[in-house]
């Protein structure tokens, strides 16, 4: 983190902003709510002002001037190009590829980049914790050309195998998703708040490609659950820009004015 300076960010920021740069101008981008939609809209604001965003319920092109705090936020409606019925928006424009990018985010992801958003410990009928669902996140995984993924690093989170697999990502490693009959690339990165990781060519094992500035390997290692392994060449990540992060913190400063209770 960096605390002291002009442009000093928190770890959370630091994870938005790499995650945003990842995307193009001319991507079609099917964003989840929450870290993923932050990153996405701040591209949008920033580098990549033509992106496609597109939300679960149905919205084309949403250009919101907030965050949204569910699908259902009539902020997505009321700033589409044109909003369509579910069915249409997964069988045409998911299932039928037109969708570039998915970017999700979990509760738990494993070390081949699989999610879990349904339950923790346990068993599926009496979790320890219940958690919301999948919701569209399965048919993301799989139909979407690749996967962008956006979650804080740490233990309980980044674990040797999820308790349930909601979205699949490579699987028990490479070649796995070909067994199953999908042809999409699945996740090719995850950004977290301390580094970026993409799956091995050889193994489809995540590995560290990136390291964010003021960060350790061995804090990303305590941070994992796994025997985590980094790239031959690992890079820097070049710190925010005062751009970036003037964009971003007026966005949440307009989500936090708009979700003020009215007196």
């Amino acid at each position: 983190m960096s605390t002291s300076g002009k442009n000093a960010w928190t770890p959370t920021e630091m994870m938005t902003v790499v995650a945003s740069r990842v995307l193009k101008n001319t991507d079609v981008c099917f964003v989840g709510i929450g870290a993923p939609s932050a990153a996405c809209n701040l591209a949008r604001l920033t580098h990549a002002p033509d992106i496609t965003l597109i939300y679960e319920s149905g919205t084309l092109a949403t250009k919101p001037n907030v965050l949204p705090l569910s699908i259902g936020d009539g902020e997505l409606c009321e700033t589409a190009l044109t909003t369509v019925s579910v069915p249409e928006m997964f069988r045409y424009w998911l299932q039928g590829g037109r969708i570039t990018v998915g970017f999700l985010g979990g509760a738990q992801i494993d070390k081949f980049a699989n999610l879990n958003t349904t339950a923790i410990g346990g068993t599926y009928d009496k979790p320890k914790v219940r958690l919301p669902g999948g919701g569209g996140a399965p048919e993301i995984a799989t139909s979407t050309h690749e996967v962008f993924i956006t979650m804080a690093q740490g233990k309980r989170s980044f674990v040797e195998k999820v308790d349930f697999v909601t979205s699949l990502g490579h699987g028990s490693g490479k070649g796995s998703r070909e067994k199953l009959g999908v042809t999409t690339k699945g996740p090719t990165r995850v950004i977290t708040d301390l580094c970026v990781l993409e799956p091995d060519a050889e193994t489809s094992e995540l590995m560290v490609t990136a390291i964010h500035p003021g960060v350790t390997r061995e804090q990303i290692v305590d941070a994992t659950g796994w025997a985590l392994k980094f790239a031959s060449k690992v890079a820097d990540t070049a710190p925010p820009t005062a751009q970036e992060l003037a964009v971003l913190r007026d966005l949440h400063a307009r989500t936090k004015a708009a979700n003020q209770p009215r007196t």
